[in-house]
């Protein structure tokens, strides 16, 4: 690898795949919840780039591929390149701006990585795609312990949504919601 391509951000490849697929297994790791990680390298692939899966929306319904990622070629003495990080994103939408912005699902760099300005030009990446395209919003969600996390966002001019409260629906709930059904042991609904 030369050193023009070395700490290179670019969007990620189909070959990629099983790498990022692997850094979002140690982030889910490191968020203490990789028993949650369902995702297959076929699963990925369909969402980044298109394709069909059994059972499993991969795009979205005009066929293109519903989330994107960024990744940074890093030197690796045996590989020649190993991805050191990655952006996962997709878009959103405000209807109080009028666009669309960016909702960043993941951003990861390797451990032994943190520090070499990796995240920071992912995240000047994003910004530039949301300049670029008249977006007016990046956003993402971050976990209320992670302080190494909290202090770089920071430092970056990131502003915490206090007055937001994240809500979801899955599983069982999502299930009897879909259906019209009462969610099981919270009886009716407005």
């Amino acid at each position: 690898m030369t050193e023009t391509t070395a700490g290179r951000i670019r969007p990620a490849e189909p070959g990629d795949v099983a790498e990022i697929l692997a850094m979002i297994r140690e982030l889910a790791d490191y968020e203490q919840a990789l028993h949650e990680v369902e995702t297959t390298e076929e699963q990925l692939g369909a969402l980044l780039f298109g394709g069909r899966v059994e059972g499993v929306a991969a795009t979205t319904p005009s066929g293109v591929p519903a989330a994107y990622a960024h990744v940074v070629d890093h030197p690796d003495p045996e590989r020649g390149t190993a991805l050191g990080g990655f952006a996962l994103w997709f878009l959103n939408t405000s209807t109080w701006t009028g666009t669309h912005g960016i909702y960043l699902e993941d951003l990861y760099v390797r451990p032994h990585l943190r520090g070499t300005g990796y995240g920071r030009r992912l995240l000047q990446t994003l910004a530039q795609v949301c300049l670029d395209r008249g977006y007016r919003r990046l956003e993402w969600w971050v976990l209320d312990w992670n302080e190494p996390a909290l202090g770089f966002y920071r430092s970056l001019g990131a502003r915490p949504m206090d007055e937001w409260t994240v809500q979801r629906v899955d599983g069982a709930a999502l299930s009897a919601l879909a259906g019209g059904d009462d969610v099981p042991g919270l009886g009716g609904g407005a």
